[in-house]
């Protein structure tokens, strides 16, 4: 399979570098999603489009049998691209900033490798926009595909993610919970303002907001237990308008990590418990809780087959298992629909240096690209054989 994918590479980099010099972003992907299309109908294989509102969906095989889905998210970031390449994003402001150009197309990379084999079974490829940000109602594309019946029927899910952190030959891949729940929660203290020369006329909510603060960054190591991971970020803090006037209120945002839904509940609760001690003060405050992504779980059988599948490819030795991130990805809506797994596949060069995902000058090395088209399709292909359930 990684021989056949490898004859592919030219058209994946083709298709790859067209997404990435047109970067469109969250549901809003006419370009996108029209190049899937007309890909896979080039290739013969039904598509139906318009899913969770600009998603692309494609099936492969007969039907009689197991039911497995690919899945590969499409869009972009509203980041400048700082990288000088022949195949820079076109639109300012926007750019591929986490290699979803790079699992569309080794998707579609997969799908060219499965059109000719003959199973019983069904393998759909899952073309989904909006992973990078919910709507006003919260819905992300993983959740709009699933509403539309994308993933309904299906025994197992799989997808991956590039890595600019690991190197291009390697993969990363972990049982249970490997990426984190996440959660923001937008805070104000509220208090009185004044003039600097007579504080004690006011009531000073950038005061209030120092013990706040500390309380914040002690709930993880005083409320939580240590067995249990989370992380609070205070990652800003506003407040005030020049040096000699008391502001009436600061703001703070704050996201919550976590792995299990118990401790995601709690922290929401010891945030507030943090908050509350502007009222001991003589002040007030409020808050607003935006639900992010839940957790990914691996599931220990689906990610065993992804195993097993890139040792027979790569290797065993360039399959690793990492730490779980703290990081969010909405696939885990679709790995909680159904057994689900996401591999991480390395894009760094040899020696290179590391490329962090949402950085502006964030690129793959596009030799990964056969690697990830390969144990896709192979570890699909395995399943609906009947060789992995």
């Amino acid at each position: 399979m990684l021989k056949k994918a490898q004859a592919l590479q030219e058209r994946m980099v083709q298709l790859r570098r067209t997404i990435h010099i047109n970067p469109e972003l969250g549901f809003d992907l006419p370009k996108t999603s029209a190049l899937v299309a007309k890909t896979l109908a080039g290739l013969g294989i039904e598509t139906q489009t318009g899913v969770g509102r600009s998603g692309v969906v494609a099936r492969l095989g007969n039907g009689h049998g197991p039911v497995i889905g690919i899945r590969a998210d499409m869009d972009a970031l509203p980041i400048p691209e700082a990288n000088d390449a022949p195949y820079k994003s076109q639109t300012p402001g926007k750019m591929h900033a986490c290699g979803h150009d790079a699992h569309t197309a080794m998707l579609l990379g997969a799908a060219m490798l499965l059109k000719d084999e003959a199973f019983n079974g069904e393998i759909r490829l899952l073309f989904q926009p909006s992973e990078e940000q919910q709507d006003d109602d919260g819905a992300s594309g993983a959740t709009a595909m699933i509403a539309d019946g994308a993933v309904d029927g299906l025994d197992a899910t799989i997808a991956l993610h590039v890595m600019g952190t690991v190197e291009r030959g390697k993969i990363h891949i972990g049982n249970e919970y490997v990426m984190a729940n996440v959660d923001t929660v937008y805070a104000g203290i509220i208090g009185t303002g004044g003039h600097g020369a007579i504080p004690h006329q006011a009531n000073d909510p950038v005061f209030m907001a120092a013990p706040v603060l500390t309380a914040l960054h002690g709930i993880v190591s005083r409320r939580i237990s240590p067995t249990r991971p989370a992380v609070v970020t205070v990652g800003k803090i506003s407040g005030g308008t020049a040096g000699n006037i008391i502001p009436d209120r600061v703001e703070m945002e704050i996201t919550l990590r976590s792995f299990s839904d118990d401790v995601r509940r709690q922290l929401v609760e010891e945030v507030e418990r943090a908050l509350s001690i502007a009222r001991a003060l003589g002040g007030d405050y409020d808050m607003r809780v935006k639900p992010g992504y839940p957790a990914l779980y691996n599931h220990p059988a689906v990610a065993g087959w992804i195993r097993d599948t890139a040792g027979q490819i790569i290797g065993p030795e360039n399959v690793e298992t990492p730490e779980p991130m703290m990081g969010a990805e909405d696939f885990a809506y679709m790995a909680r629909a159904n057994r689900g797994a996401m591999f991480f596949l390395g894009v760094k060069k040899p020696g290179g240096p590391d490329k962090f995902v949402h950085h502006p000058e964030f690129d793959i090395d596009e030799t990964a690209l056969p690697v990830g088209a390969a144990i896709l399709a192979q570890t699909a292909l395995r399943f609906v054989n009947g060789e992995v359930s």
